[in-house]
């Protein structure tokens, strides 16, 4: 039986293992990404896209563009879509029941004509009301239906569509004009290929003219500065690590193309969860190994979105909240696939590691304070080397794992022609892990809480709009 002292050594141990896990990994990651990226980036060029669209060997695509109370940029939305360097692709914008003038707006700008559509209804939706198209613009469509929420919208957009692949975007992010081109790629080259993602990218701070950007710069506001590094560090280099050991289990909702066949095949969007997402590419996963299909899901760190992050507390508390309350719900829908041999390194390796590493971190990490906490203030428990060594693996090393992150983005990308602005992203890698961490992981904690209590909602956004 343990006496006092060695439980308190075996849970330091814990700690200690725990956090220098999670950072190894992450930095394995991020640099196992820039060497992948440095690859891709010589590999895939768009002159190479070109080449091969001129064979005609191109896949049509849709894009689904959801939209609710949009009325402020869906005009300009859908004109920056139009700009898209592509041969064929076409734009389904679907009006989930907008209670502001969304939809007027769409139909004086592109003088729109109701227009009967007739669709096989393959995934579920509430009901259509009208459809519309332009005399003048065969590619647009815009749908008007019952609100339904987000995955409802896009499941509408996936039986309106008649193209070989969809793509699902929010309707206040931006494409790069040459985006289609570099991410269809990986389609034509791997016919295996059912998703694929690209980067997101933080557009608060930069430059617009007619929504494009001019300019690149870092964030004004504090808290989009913090989530630019962020970004960097676990949506771009952590899910090109991901992709190099083909294990993605999340391709972003703000800017993802997917097989439609494939996706009619699973069901669509599922419209009882907060995180639609992840949990569609679980399920790709699922049935792609259960009926031992080759597939794959990719992400490729070229293609380029740029979308807009909350600037201020209570946003950014909501949307984090809500993203873990959606890990939590894949995780537990598709709690047969953990440690399950049947389903391979996903069932074996990635989903028990976001399980360990990424639902529970936050009890984990909050534990790890209290635990701290209690050390520091309580004499006979004080440790000085469990002191020391904590801040090194826990606070230290990610700050390394962040500042290493920031300059191999600049490093591969150049994406900031100004100095100032990769000194900025630096000096914010420090600030992310000393308190930021620390309230995000409060934050997670409780979307874990709201997750076992059923919560459903999304939570209130607030959104400035992009600097024109």
């Amino acid at each position: 039986m343990l006496d006092s002292f060695s439980l308190f050594n075996l849970v330091e141990q814990f700690i200690l293992g725990y956090f220098f896990t999670i950072n190894s990994v992450y930095l394995a990651l991020v640099v196992g990404a820039l060497i992948y990226v440095r690859k891709q980036l010589l590999h895939h060029s768009v002159v190479e896209a070109d080449a091969l669209f001129k064979t005609e060997l191109f896949k049509s695509i849709s894009i689904l563009v959801p939209a609710y109370n949009e009325a402020d940029n869906i005009v300009e939305s859908v004109e920056s879509l139009l700009k898209l360097e592509y041969p064929e692709y076409h734009i389904i914008v679907i009006n989930d029941g907008s209670t502001d003038n969304t939809l007027q707006k769409l139909i004086n700008h592109f003088n729109l004509i109701k227009t009967d559509i007739y669709f096989e209804e393959q995934v579920e939706h509430k009901n259509i009301r009208n459809t519309y198209r332009s005399p003048d613009m065969p590619m647009l469509t815009v749908v008007d239906k019952e609100n339904g929420g987000k995955a409802d919208a896009l499941n509408a957009g996936i039986n309106i569509a008649e193209t070989d692949l969809i793509c699902s975007i929010d309707a206040d992010s931006i494409l790069e004009q040459d985006v289609l081109k570099k991410l269809i790629q990986t389609f034509i080259e791997h016919k295996n290929t059912v998703a694929a993602g690209g980067v997101i990218r933080v557009i608060n701070g930069c430059k617009m003219v007619n929504r494009e950007i001019k300019e690149i710069h870092v964030p004004q506001n504090f808290w989009a500065r913090l989530q630019s590094v962020e970004y960097i560090r676990a949506f771009l280099f952590g899910r090109v690590g991901w992709d190099y050991f083909k294990s993605l289990l999340i391709v972003s909702g703000a800017f993802g193309i997917f097989d439609r066949r494939a996706v009619i095949k699973v069901g669509g969007y599922l419209t009882d969860t907060v995180g639609e997402d992840i949990e569609l590419i679980v399920r790709l996963h699922s049935y792609h190994l259960r009926n031992n299909e080759d597939y794959q899901i990719r992400f490729l760190p070229e293609p380029i979105c740029w979308t807009e992050v909350p600037t201020d507390y209570k946003s950014l508390r909501n949307q984090r909240n809500r993203w873990h309350r959606g890990l939590a719900d894949s995780l537990w829908r598709h709690k047969y696939m953990l440690f399950n041999p049947f389903y391979k390194h996903i069932g074996m390796f990635v989903m028990p590691f976001f399980l360990l590493f990424e639902l529970i971190s936050p009890v984990v990490n909050l534990l790890s304070y209290a635990y701290l906490a209690m050390v520091i203030s309580m004499p006979s428990l004080y440790n000085l080397t469990f002191i020391f060594l904590f801040l090194a693996v826990s606070i230290i090393y990610g700050m390394i794992v962040s500042l290493i992150a920031v300059l191999a983005e600049e490093i591969a990308f150049k994406t900031y022609s100004n100095f100032k602005d990769v000194a900025i992203l630096s000096f914010y890698s420090f600030l992310e892990n000393l308190g930021y961490r620390q309230i995000h992981s409060w934050w997670q904690f409780k979307g874990l809480i709201d997750f076992l209590k059923g919560k459903k909602s999304w939570g209130k956004m607030i959104r400035k709009g992009f600097k024109k």
